[in-house]
């Protein structure tokens, strides 16, 4: 994930720590290293005290990177990897489901860590997870990290989570395709047809242009009606294919899909 602000970084590091206690997971989190332990219990526990029997009993912990690495002093992939994996079977033998791990990558500049490793890392970390009880949130604050990174970053994450509820994100793809995750909704209507029609023009050699909205929680009627509009005028595409569940292909045929020639509505399962 990235934030851009502190209340955003703080609502997803609640949500994580609080779904592993309630799926009984051990719960590490590791956050950025200015910030006083005070500061990240009272942010995890608002507006209740739910952790102190987490805490007490070793179900949470509030850890960091040195503490991760040592006795090294400096950070090398392999340590921190193979820490890592000995967290989660020491998890497993106390009872615990599985370990999951919060960690904010503030750590970087506090320990003078080459970016170059660090990112290496975040793409090789396949054997943390493959057949482990293991889940980690890579945190990047888009204060302290040029949108480059960001950008490579969320490329080498299997899964990039939407900054708050109630976003919008998408994504082109290769093969002339646009992805939409999130909520395409009357807020974000403007968003959603300016992606539409820059993907049109993308595809407009082509002539064939996909459009899955299999990652979406919500497509509102406006923003439905948006995307046959568009597809009725792309008189330069010939086939414009729309990848949906089954209650977004009912919608669109509803508005009238069936009357848009070029336009093809694929039902498949989402992938939750």
């Amino acid at each position: 994930m990235s934030y851009g602000n502190d209340e955003v970084r703080w609502e997803v590091v609640t949500a994580f720590v609080r779904l592993g206690l309630a799926r009984d997971e051990k719960v590490m989190v590791l956050p950025a290293p200015e910030v006083p332990e005070e500061e990240v219990l009272a942010r995890i526990d608002f507006p209740s005290r739910s952790t102190v029997r987490a805490r007490a009993h070793g179900q949470l912990v509030l850890s960091s990177m040195r503490e991760v690495i040592r006795p090294d002093a400096s950070f090398t992939a392999a340590r921190q990897l193979a820490r890592l994996r000995a967290e989660t079977d020491r998890a497993t033998a106390e009872g615990y489901a599985g370990l999951r791990a919060f960690i904010d990558m503030g750590w970087v500049r506090a320990l003078g860590a080459d970016v170059a490793v660090m990112a290496h890392r975040e793409t090789h970390a396949d054997p943390l997870f493959t057949g482990r009880p293991y889940t980690e949130i890579c945190a990047y604050d888009r204060r302290r990290f040029d949108r480059a990174m960001i950008a490579d970053m969320e490329q080498a994450h299997p899964c990039a989570l939407l900054e708050r509820l109630g976003c919008l994100r998408s994504e082109h793809g290769g093969s002339g395709t646009l992805r939409f995750i999130g909520e395409a909704d009357a807020a974000n209507q403007a968003a959603f047809t300016r992606s539409l029609e820059i993907a049109l023009a993308r595809t407009a050699p082509a002539r064939r242009l996909t459009v899955d909205l299999t990652g979406l929680h919500f497509l509102s009627v406006g923003c439905a009606t948006e995307l046959l509009s568009l597809a009725r005028d792309a008189v330069g595409h010939d086939r414009i294919e729309v990848r949906c569940d089954a209650v977004r292909s009912r919608l669109l045929r509803r508005l009238g899909a069936g009357t848009v020639p070029r336009l093809m509505a694929t039902e498949v399962v989402r992938p939750w």
